[in-house]
């Protein structure tokens, strides 16, 4: 049995697979998930487990070189926007609409979603490198 990091089984070995510029997303309830795209769910109910919550336990183990969230974040949950910055403090957010972000996610190797149930709760991560 795993001591410490991510416990979630599926999440831990996205993570330990990624290479460079790979991305893997973090969504709130509602995100549409690409059919083709590993869909790794762990909501369980409503709020359970938060997107900061999960976010945090990510990047506890994956290195991220920046990040890309929907500009529409800003307004429409702008405290969620605000209580990002420490979190992900020193790595890049750049904002697209949603529109765009939703286009971004076919790429992703996969997506993680939590049982957020707040707007625009989502956010791609790129991997980056170690050394």
């Amino acid at each position: 049995m795993k001591k410490t990091g991510i416990m979630n089984s599926r999440i831990s070995k996205i993570v330990s697979e990624l290479g460079h510029t790979d991305s893997i997303v973090i969504c709130d309830s509602g995100l549409p998930i690409p059919p083709h795209v590993e869909r790794i769910d762990i909501a369980l109910k409503k709020g359970v487990p938060s997107f900061l919550e999960t976010l945090a336990t990510v990047l506890e183990e994956m290195q991220v070189e920046s990040a890309v969230v929907a500009e529409e974040m800003t307004k429409a949950n702008a405290q969620l926007r605000q209580q990002l910055a420490p979190v992900m403090e020193g790595i890049p957010i750049r904002a697209v609409t949603h529109e765009e972000f939703k286009r971004i996610t076919h790429q992703a190797k996969a997506v993680i979603r939590t049982g957020e149930c707040t707007p625009y709760a989502n956010i791609i991560l790129k991997a980056g490198v170690i050394f």
